[in-house]
């Protein structure tokens, strides 16, 4: 048996899988994010491990048998947070998110102290990494960097209270800035940058590979027979590529999660930063991952649902299976910021082209519509890099709207595919790796795809009606900076 515990923004979710690699149980709990300014997202890492425990405690209720047959553990987590902790390993502030923009001003002034930051971390500065973040807190909360002597991303904190254990491993740490992702390894010189150096940082493993062991207490807490080994996991877009098999060139992938992403494996750095594709380390040893990557995607429909007062499942219910023709509102999903391809933390949403008969569908269809033109923004941007988009399959709470689905398949003009438990994906993918780190496996025996149930093809009509509307879609987008 091996449990993937996925460390996500709006939620953690654990998975309890068997040797066939069936799903045998799955426990979710929900995580609540704070705004103490407009622009900034912080969570409290305590919060992480009440839900990952609560997790953990309500499979031993329902399922003891098989959670004591346990033997390896897997991690995916949301990435780029930064959690800085003390020298007794304790937390000092709460973890500044992934979709967080207070340091813009920081971006500028780390590209300038260190040019080769692009050709080495294969990234443009950002907000969203972790990096900027530091160099905030060493401006204006210095008492804080002082006292700070090491510096974890979300998951390797939870591996920290579930094993004792400092490791990252490479996929998650490429989300740094900090990483040489050729060398998949530290850079001394982006540490120096930050005022940091290698002694701030955990170990670097890869993500199929072993990296600590289950607490003796926690292991008997959860009744287990042994200390399963816990391996070196995955930040949850790599995790989920290895859920449903994308280790491979050719197999590229949309992730409608609380973000949204549009991934490609590669066994070659192809990077793009100044068009704002993201260069990762996969969470398998001399592949990578090119990535263009949005800031709101399902959390848009949780926005809406909450501006009409009904859950995410009543928002879409009516829409039906596939649109008729494109709605005749227009919605840019930029309620966070957006990285690409603008690297803007400080644009904002819009709905456009209201009337006195604009009805509910027709703004719920626009927000599905606006995060997949994003999605297309990306797709033109790995073209950029040489990538080129043949099909997709689609992971993430999202991929349960068929709708959705259909949208996509028609403005990026690909077949899309989804997958039954599409939605815990990085879970999975964790699980997996829990067992390679077991087992020794090859990777391609137990990273397969999994069967896809449904496959949205595009529809011409559709495709010209949508990629006649994505130019003035474009000019909708106004900086703000």
């Amino acid at each position: 048996m091996y449990l993937g515990i996925d460390l996500g923004t709006s939620a953690v979710k654990t998975v309890l899988v068997d040797d066939a690699q069936r799903v045998i149980a799955s426990e979710s709990r929900p995580l609540a994010t704070a705004s103490p300014q407009p622009g900034y997202y912080e969570q409290d890492p305590a919060e992480w491990i009440d839900a990952a425990f609560a997790t953990l405690d309500a499979l031993k209720a329902s399922h003891a048998s098989a959670l004591a047959a346990v033997n390896g553990i897997g991690l995916s987590g949301q990435m780029h947070g930064a959690i800085l902790l003390d020298a007794s390993s304790r937390p000092l502030r709460p973890c500044i998110l992934w979709n967080d923009g207070r340091s813009a001003a920081e971006c500028r002034i780390l590209e300038q102290r260190w040019p080769a930051l692009r050709a080495t971390t294969g990234n443009k500065a950002m907000p969203g990494f972790t990096a900027p973040k530091l160099l905030w807190v060493a401006t204006h909360e210095p008492d804080i960097f002082a006292a700070t002597r090491l510096v974890l991303l979300p998951k390797a904190y939870l591996r920290l209270v579930l094993s004792g254990e400092t490791v990252e491993d490479v996929s998650d740490a490429s989300g740094s800035l900090w990483l040489d992702v050729a060398r998949r390894d530290w850079s001394d010189a982006s540490l120096a940058a930050t005022g940091l150096s290698r002694e701030h940082m955990p170990r670097l493993v890869e993500g199929c590979v072993p990296a600590a062991r289950l607490r003796g207490e926690l292991a008997r807490r959860w009744g287990m027979t042994g200390q399963p080994v816990i391996a070196g996991g995955a930040g949850d877009n790599p995790a989920g590529a290895i859920g449903i098999g994308a280790i491979r060139p050719g197999t590229a992938f949309v992730s409608l999660g609380t973000s949204g992403a549009l991934l490609a494996p590669s066994d070659r750095i192809a990077a793009n930063p100044d068009r704002v594709v993201h260069t990762f380390c996969h969470a398998i040893p001399g592949m990578w991952i090119q990535a263009g990557a949005i800031l709101s995607a399902a959390s848009c429909v949780a926005w809406a649902a909450r501006l009409f007062g009904v859950t995410e499942a009543e928002l879409l219910a009516p829409l039906g299976a596939r649109p008729r023709a494109p709605s005749p509102v227009s919605f840019l999903p930029y309620l966070a910021g957006e990285r690409t391809p603008h690297d803007d933390p400080a644009v904002r949403g819009m709905l456009d082209g209201l009337s006195h008969d604009t009805d509910r569908g027709a703004i719920v269809q626009a927000v599905l519509e606006g995060v997949a033109f994003a999605l297309a923004d990306c797709r033109d941007a790995l073209a950029d890099a040489g990538i080129a988009i043949a099909e997709a399959d689609v992971i993430g709470g999202g991929s349960r709207s068929r709708f959705w689905l259909s949208v996509l398949a028609n403005v990026l003009n690909v077949p899309v595919h989804r997958f039954a438990g599409g939605e815990t994906g990085a879970a999975f993918g964790a699980a997996r790796l829990g067992r390679l780190t077991v087992t020794g496996e090859a990777i391609g025996a137990v990273c397969t795809r999994p069967q896809r149930i449904e496959t949205f093809e595009p529809n011409a009509a559709l495709v010209a009606a949508y990629a006649e509307r994505l130019p003035a879609w474009r000019e909708l987008y106004r900086p703000r900076h």
